[in-house]
């Protein structure tokens, strides 16, 4: 369990195809499909985010997906919410970019 100044971020939380009974936070216009770990370590980053990285994590709702492993842990700047935004603001326009190409 990491410690109460940190905040735990799946890639589940971003994932369009989810409803948020099954994990999403994130509204549907904020979310992207398929999002990976490799994917939310880059929008933490670029959202100004040192994120440390446990890959070896399962979300307990989907333990037993493939490709459902990793997590990041943030430090606590403000509630999860505006923290989820920000990060999906930057997945959202990382994924965008690298769907034109």
């Amino acid at each position: 369990m990491p410690e109460k100044d940190k905040l735990v971020v799946w890639p589940i939380y971003f994932d369009a195809a989810r409803s948020r009974d099954e994990g999403r936070m994130v509204s549907i216009q904020d979310a992207v499909a398929e999002p990976t770990l490799d994917m939310l370590i880059t929008a933490a980053i670029k959202s100004g985010f040192k994120p440390e990285i446990e890959r070896e994590k399962r979300h307990p709702k989907v333990w037993h997906e493939e490709g459902a492993a990793g997590r990041i842990t943030i430090a606590r700047a403000g509630p999860k919410s505006a923290a989820l935004k920000r990060i999906a603001s930057s997945m959202k326009t990382k994924y965008k970019k690298k769907g034109k190409n």
